[in-house]
């Protein structure tokens, strides 16, 4: 994504986003890449984490952002995941000054103890 202003250009790439993105919220315990072939849902390791998210950047320069993650037993998952959204747009817009359009949350496991 190119960013231009009056002092040059910026370019932010989907992985800086993902970066971003990757820092969890309480109650996620990790994201998650699906196998679309057999539906298997695997938990990735932490240097792994930007595989379970997917960013698309609109002509418009707004970034779609979905998440695939796993939360722990016994947490609220709408609390989680609302909070999950609200955490993601509001690091994306303050680090990068890109604007956030939907920020879909799918989880896909539930992890206990």
């Amino acid at each position: 994504m190119l960013i231009e202003n009056e002092y040059g250009t910026i370019d932010i790439t989907n992985d800086v986003i993902a970066d971003i993105v990757a820092n969890h919220c309480y109650g996620v315990h990790g994201m998650t890449n699906k196998n679309k072939l057999d539906g298997f849902v695997q938990l990735l390791k932490r240097d792994s984490s930007r595989k379970g998210i997917k960013i698309d950047v609109l002509e418009n320069g707004v970034v779609n952002i979905e998440l695939h993650i796993v939360v722990r037993h016994g947490i609220n998952i709408t609390a989680a995941a609302d909070s999950l959204i609200s955490e993601v747009r509001y690091n994306v817009e303050e680090m990068t000054g890109v604007k956030v359009g939907n920020v879909d949350v799918f989880v896909d496991s539930l992890m206990t103890d």
